[in-house]
């Protein structure tokens, strides 16, 4: 049975879609730079998520939108004097690209928020329909007094409110409730669209309420972001999304926590900001990189350093190793004596005990590397049987379908290997021994290890 947290209830839920297809909502990038390491752990978790539900054989609906009309995007194309789709346009494919490196799947649907104006509008109009707005200065804004139910996702008080007090801008630091912005009036230098209250453009707020009720309907199952989110961004998608339609917009609100790097707040001050892009620049493997954003508790800070990335390969290359190793012990097994089924299988459960608790990552990668300790031992003495294989070949299987880390290297034949040798030996008879280390490099990715010894060079699979 499947547990989720619940940011609504403040409580672990039995998850209960609403209907026979699993309805879920994210909060994509807003594409006016390249995405930060911080902003991959949400997207990472939420792909997790995705691949859960479906090895729980739920068929997923999933949006994630595309934020390419904001406060940020006009700030760099202005900044850069090039429209607002050509700054758009450079980031979502950057994005895409990212996202593919960290071998995340695309959602069903990633609609643009400029694509989506008239459905903004007519929620607008439901609301105005529903006394929950009025205008200011050529504006259109949300009257939180009017909602009763503000405030119930993020706990925030409304009552706070000073009479008149409201927010042009697209993100609040404060925690402190502000009419907010649904129609920003027409200003000079910014895209605009003509609607029943003027020309001018959406809040940032406006875009998910609209989109996700477009593509998923009035109700759904879940809404995932990172916690920085909860207000006041998604407490404001619930009070026009229920303050239009009358109805609670998601049933289970799911929040990923802050990543901090090297113990603190990441900060391009500090010298402590990466983007994925950057990380690969430096040689860091992506899958390592996956392995790290996964292997803490969602709901948990996750301390990002760049030993925790070297840690993070090693773990991976050692389950890469075992996978290779369960291969070739079914071909030359003849005849197994002994094994560990009943132990492995015990390990294997509570693997899948772990995660339906919530997606407890941590827990369940011990029992996973518990079963990977067993099984090594089992093939170091000979006493592997068959069941036992098998059961751990599945065991790795399910690890890979779920957190979306492959673990077969790509095959390099013998001949290859000798080939690369020989050329390796060229280079360094030619003293090119950059060159020749690049090779030894290439060829240490593929799993094979040289051995430089009185007699020549050696080679083994790792």
């Amino acid at each position: 049975m499947f547990k989720i947290f619940n940011t609504l209830s403040r409580e672990v839920e039995e998850f209960k879609p609403l209907e026979e297809k699993v309805k879920m909502y994210s909060c994509g990038p807003t594409v006016y730079d390249y995405a930060h390491i911080g902003n991959f752990r949400t997207f990472v978790t939420v792909d997790f998520l995705r691949r859960f539900l479906r090895w729980k054989n739920y068929q997923v609906i999933s949006v994630m939108n595309i934020t390419d009309i904001d406060d940020k995007t006009i700030r760099r194309a202005n900044e850069e004097g090039v429209s607002l789709s050509t700054i758009t346009k450079r980031y979502e494919d950057a994005f895409f690209e990212d996202l593919k490196c960290l071998n995340c799947e695309k959602a069903q649907f990633h609609p643009r928020a400029t694509e989506h104006i008239k459905e903004m509008i007519e929620i607008c109009k439901d609301l105005e329909k529903n006394g929950l707005t009025y205008i200011s200065q050529g504006s259109l804004y949300f009257r939180i007094n009017s909602f009763k139910n503000y405030g119930k996702l993020s706990k925030v008080d409304k009552e706070g409110i000073l009479e008149g007090a409201r927010v042009d801008s697209d993100e609040y630091e404060k925690e402190s409730a502000r009419d907010f912005v649904l129609w920003k009036a027409k200003k000079e230098g910014e895209p605009f669209w003509t609607s029943p209250w003027g020309e001018g453009r959406p809040g940032w707020h406006l875009e998910c309420s609209a989109m996700s009720r477009k593509y998923l309907g009035e109700t759904f199952d879940i809404h995932t972001g990172g916690v920085d989110l909860i207000f006041p961004h998604h407490e404001n998608e619930i009070a026009q999304s229920e303050g239009a339609s009358g109805k609670s917009p998601v049933k289970y609100w799911f929040h990923i926590e802050f990543l901090l790097v090297n113990g603190e707040k990441m900060s391009k001050s500090k010298g402590n900001f990466y983007t994925l892009r950057d990380l690969l620049k430096d040689g860091y493997d992506p899958m390592a990189i996956r392995f790290l954003l996964l292997s803490v508790p969602y709901r948990k800070k996750l301390n990002f350093t760049l030993e925790g990335i070297d840690a993070s390969k090693s773990s991976v290359k050692r389950l890469e190793s075992f996978k290779a190793r369960i291969v070739e012990e079914k071909k030359k097994l003849k005849e197994g004596v002994g094994g560990a089924e009943d132990e492995i299988a015990s390990l294997k459960r509570k693997f899948e005990e772990s995660l339906d608790d919530d997606l407890n990552t941590a827990e369940s990668l011990g029992f996973l590397f518990d079963a990977v300790r067993i099984g090594n031992s089992l093939m170091d003495r000979g006493e592997i049987d068959y069941p036992s294989l098998n059961l751990l070949e599945e065991f790795v299987s399910e690890f890979e379908n779920i957190f979306g880390i492959p673990l077969s290297r790509e095959e390099i034949l013998d001949e290859e290997i000798d080939k690369m040798i020989k050329e390796r030996e060229e280079l360094r008879k030619r003293k090119e021994f950059a060159k020749a280390d690049k090779v030894r490099d290439e060829l240490k990715e593929k799993g094979i290890v040289l051995e430089d010894t009185v007699n020549g060079v050696r080679w083994r699979r790792e």
